[in-house]
């Protein structure tokens, strides 16, 4: 098994924290791609910068059962 590398420090190993997960805005929530943390109001300009896109083939349920949350 190939050791993945943490998405929100890559100079360390995933441990499978589940941090990369949560809303930016609500910590205690998985993120569910609501979009709320671009439509802040006041800001110049909103963007969310992409490193890399990382093509998995399990479906995003499996994703979630990863961490133990469902």
């Amino acid at each position: 098994m190939e050791n993945k590398m943490c998405l929100l420090d890559d100079s360390k190993p995933c441990t499978q924290c589940g941090e990369c997960t949560r809303c930016d805005l609500d910590p205690n929530k998985i993120c569910d791609n609501c979009m709320k943390c671009l439509k802040t109001t006041g800001a110049d300009y909103l963007a969310v910068e992409i490193d890399e896109i990382i093509e998995d083939e399990r479906p995003p349920q499996d994703w979630v059962d990863h961490w133990g949350e469902t």
